[in-house]
């Protein structure tokens, strides 16, 4: 594996990736076809800043290998279901080995559940409420090297607050971020990246409609 001065690897392939999948096949599938990919649906979005939360101190990779694990046991990460969840549902995933037993990351994603819930039924739903601070389109950046990219920015900062005020933990801006970069919201492939290009074109389409539907009003 060769890694050049910004990051990028040159793959058997020939395709230039950003640096943080190295070359394992599992990892280069989630960059290649997931990562800053626009989402749009809420339960996904739940989901994945759920998965986010659960990833605090450890690396994503770990919790990408589990996501099945956590699938199953979250139920889906529906969370009309998960929001119905029981201290007895606590003890049960404190026992699975198929997630990471936290406590209160699992009750994080509880109550997290029962924040989207209420987000949903005030309107305009979680989609929108997050994709509001975009604007309704991903923020393009580009970023030529790795020293460039962002840990944390002014718009994970004010989404982290928005999302505490209204009952989720394990949103810190770092984490929000990397969030965001995740679901597509951020573009932060590096410009070099084989992904960068095409990242920016599915922005560019899917964000036109909702950027110009978004409910009335803006997050301060």
């Amino acid at each position: 594996m060769s890694e050049d001065a910004s990051g990028l690897i040159v793959h058997p392939d020939g395709c230039p990736r950003c640096w943080w999948p190295g070359l394992d096949p599992f990892y280069v599938a989630y960059h290649d076809t997931e990562w800053g990919v626009p989402e749009y649906d809420s339960r996904a979005l739940y989901e994945k800043l759920i998965l986010d939360g659960f990833q605090a101190g450890l690396s994503w990779i770990t919790i990408l290998r589990r996501r099945e694990g956590f699938r199953r046991a979250f139920e889906g990460f529906e969370p009309e279901r998960v929001a119905r969840f029981t201290e007895a549902d606590v003890e049960r995933l404190m026992g699975d080995t198929g997630i990471i037993r936290n406590r209160a990351k699992i009750r994080g994603a509880i109550n997290g559940a029962r924040a989207w819930l209420a987000i949903e039924e005030a309107g305009p739903g979680f989609s929108p409420f997050l994709w509001d601070f975009c604007d309704g389109r991903p923020i393009q950046t580009k970023a030529a090297s790795r020293a460039e990219i962002a840990t944390e920015t002014d718009v994970s900062r004010r989404m982290g607050k928005a999302l505490k005020a209204k009952g989720f933990t394990f949103c810190g801006p770092t984490i929000v971020h990397a969030f965001m970069q995740a679901v597509g919201m951020v573009n932060d492939h590096l410009t070099g990246c084989h992904r960068h290009a095409a990242c920016a074109a599915l922005g560019k389409s899917l964000g036109k409609s909702l950027g110009e539907n978004l409910g009335e009003g803006r997050h301060p």
